[in-house]
């Protein structure tokens, strides 16, 4: 559900979503006045080959405020994952600039990158990307054991119940099915409260009800920390529940589309 208030001159958009029967509240702020968690600016991707310089990448200019789902579209080899790994801070720029929760990453070192990535950066990938050897409860409490929090276990217990986990937080990856795997990623990707959630192709491996159940989830997850979700899919009828929608073609940002809440 989605109601719209208004504050001043600005009206705010509040949508209501449930994860696990708790009802999650997600705010919708007006243009101009968010808080910008990713800005590229003539943003740019390239490698030498024996033929020369293939550029994946050429002049993104790019603002995504907290709170804001962005859907990337485009077809293969477009440079869609290429973005989301610029973003990430796993590729680095040939070019342009870089900031990520209000740091800049385009000179920024290895282990500083990393920091940034377990503190700010939730990445949700197609293949679950689960430690085989480890309980949901462990997969889930590894960024914040990297993190030195004391309290890892219990944060990951209640991330995991969130997403309707509870009854299985002490099951090996192989004894869950695809659905319960990738709520266990969203869970690890959100225990840390970040302020970036990224997804690449969530619901690839998955059926058509169990993907719709589980993009729900991730959404509502988003949602509850408040973080800016980035999600690449080949579904146009997901990137429509975006807010926004960017379409990538041969490595520009071709389209940059406002879609109205709720659609």
């Amino acid at each position: 559900a989605a109601r719209l208030v208004q504050t001043g001159n600005a009206p705010i958009c509040y949508a209501t979503y449930k994860v696990a029967g708790m009802p999650v509240q997600e705010t919708i702020s007006p243009t101009g006045t968010e808080n910008t968690v990713i800005s590229l600016k003539d943003a740019s991707l390239s490698f030498a080959s024996n033929t020369g310089q293939v550029d994946i990448l050429k002049d993104i200019n790019l603002d995504i405020p907290a709170g804001q789902s962005v859907a990337i579209l485009g077809p293969s080899g477009a440079g869609k994952t290429s973005l989301l790994m610029l973003i990430s801070g796993l590729e680095t720029l040939s070019a342009g600039k870089a900031v990520l929760a209000g740091q800049d990453i385009t000179t920024m070192d290895e282990d500083s990158l990393a920091q940034l990535r377990r503190d700010h950066v939730g990445i949700v990938f197609q293949a679950f990307r689960l430690i085989p050897s480890m309980t949901a409860l462990q997969n889930v409490a590894v960024p914040l054991e990297l993190a030195g929090d004391t309290a890892a276990n219990e944060k990951a217990a209640d991330a995991l119940k969130s997403l309707g986990l509870g009854h299985r937080m002490g099951h090996l990856p192989d004894q869950l099915s695809g659905g319960e795997q990738q709520r266990v990623a969203i869970a690890r990707a959100i225990v840390t409260r970040p302020d970036i959630l990224l997804a690449d192709e969530p619901t690839g491996n998955l059926d058509s009800a169990t993907g719709a159940s589980v993009i729900k989830e991730l959404f509502a997850a988003a949602a509850s920390v408040n973080a800016a979700l980035v999600l690449i899919t080949h579904d146009e009828g997901l990137a429509t529940r975006c807010q926004r929608l960017l379409r990538i073609e041969d490595g520009k940002l071709a389209t940059d589309q406002q879609i109205k809440a709720g659609a």
